[in-house]
């Protein structure tokens, strides 16, 4: 497998690689195949970032069965070219699997706004939309 950090820099591009396939395949039209291809990726990557038996574990936990299965389920339905009753499913899934860490995501991207650079581009993009987009 050689050095740890090499196979999570894998697992990344793996992860990054699925997500764009996911998020292309929903573009045209639910195509089967770029969201199948991209479930394999995105899930191959989960386990190359954070191991297998920490992917493991993480899925089929007591409290988040009900996630994983209609996550996994619909991975399973997509693969069966049923792709958009898949993605559904999928989506129900991870929004029920990650409920707990939505509202530290937005806390950390609200605290986004108080970098001084970031302040000064929202504030600069925020006259610009405000004004009219043009001279």
């Amino acid at each position: 497998w050689g050095h740890g950090l090499d196979v999570i820099r894998v697992g990344v591009g793996l992860v990054g690689f699925g997500t764009f396939f996911i998020l292309f395949g929903m573009l045209l039209y639910f195509d089967s195949v770029l969201l199948a291809f991209g479930n394999i990726l995105f899930l191959s990557g989960l386990v190359f970032v954070i191991g297998f038996r920490r992917t493991f574990t993480f899925f089929f936990q007591r409290q988040k069965m009900k996630g994983s299965s209609f996550f996994l389920g619909g991975v399973l339905i997509v693969l069966m070219r049923w792709p958009l009753l898949g993605m559904l499913l999928e989506a129900y899934g991870f929004i029920t699997l990650f409920r707990s860490f939505f509202p530290v995501a937005f806390g950390f991207l609200g605290s986004l706004v108080n970098i001084p650079v970031l302040n000064k581009v929202s504030r600069a993009l925020g006259k610009v939309v405000t004004s009219g987009c043009g001279p």
